[in-house]
């Protein structure tokens, strides 16, 4: 792959007069990348050496692909993979790859009235959870952190409704955390965007470390075939470079507050 990588960033550079194509790569991305920093760390690097600017619309998984599926973008990233592969399966991806992972938290009130911190099981800290007795704030936007949710509430047997304790946001991780905060309740949030929030208040990561919390971050380049627009040549450069040695060590390097929030994976 070092060498793939090697080979494609010098062709750019080589051919800077010759290319005709669009010198930027339009990258529909989940939040939790964007509102980590990871982007503003990372895409900087690469641009420098590829003269290749990387302009990222960051909305909800689900969101990102339905926008991917319309064409509007040149690459996709984001972290649920069933809908990734389905994503790929339709004709809309070229090619789907595991980039990165981290996982899932639960976090609430350093008072954690439920008790969650004591539990060592995740099915018992959800059918807890789901006895009403606390507010649970979700983001219920069809992101992939809302994916997750549904997923694991399925796994105990549990679907719940909007209620008097479970509130839906409909938004972003930063808005549903701010949320949870003002009601003292719980959330589920992914590690890196945890880590980065600013207005923690008294609340704290209260569950983790669950096997079935990964989370999981993949990249796939939107099909030429399906959208003959898209920047196929740009986004073979950007993919190989992330998936290649130096952006994976980069990706591995970034940290905030001393905490690495992305763990490279790509094979």
């Amino acid at each position: 792959m070092f060498k793939v990588v090697k080979i494609l960033v010098t062709l750019v550079l080589l051919s800077s007069s010759a290319w005709g194509g669009e010198r930027y790569v339009l990258l529909q991305s989940t939040t939790s990348t964007q509102n980590s920093g990871l982007y503003e760390y990372l895409l900087p690097i690469f641009t420098a050496q590829t003269g290749i600017e990387v302009r990222v619309v960051a909305v909800g998984t689900g969101q990102a692909i339905r926008n991917s599926s319309n064409g509007d973008a040149d690459v996709l990233l984001v972290h649920a993979k069933s809908a990734e592969e389905a994503f790929v399966a339709s004709g809309n991806g070229v090619k789907r790859f595991d980039l990165m992972y981290n996982d899932f938290v639960i976090i609430g009130h350093e008072s954690d009235p439920l008790g969650l911190s004591d539990m060592a099981d995740l099915g018992a800290a959800l059918t807890m959870l789901a006895q009403g007795d606390a507010t649970f704030v979700s983001r219920g936007d069809d992101s992939g952190t809302h994916k997750m949710e549904q997923k694991l509430w399925e796994v105990v047997g549990q679907a719940p409704a909007p209620s008097a304790w479970y509130r839906e946001t409909g938004a972003g991780m930063g808005a549903t955390l701010r949320m949870a905060v003002e009601m003292l309740g719980y959330a589920l949030t992914d590690r890196a965007t945890w880590i980065s929030y600013a207005d923690k208040s008294d609340m704290r990561i209260v569950f983790e470390d669950a096997d079935a919390l990964l989370n999981q971050y993949g990249i796939i380049a939107v099909n030429p075939a399906r959208h003959p627009h898209v920047n196929a040549f740009a986004a073979g450069i950007f993919i190989a470079w992330m998936l290649g040695a130096q952006g994976q060590a980069l990706i591995g390097a970034y940290t905030l507050d001393g905490q690495q929030l992305f763990y490279p994976n790509a094979e």
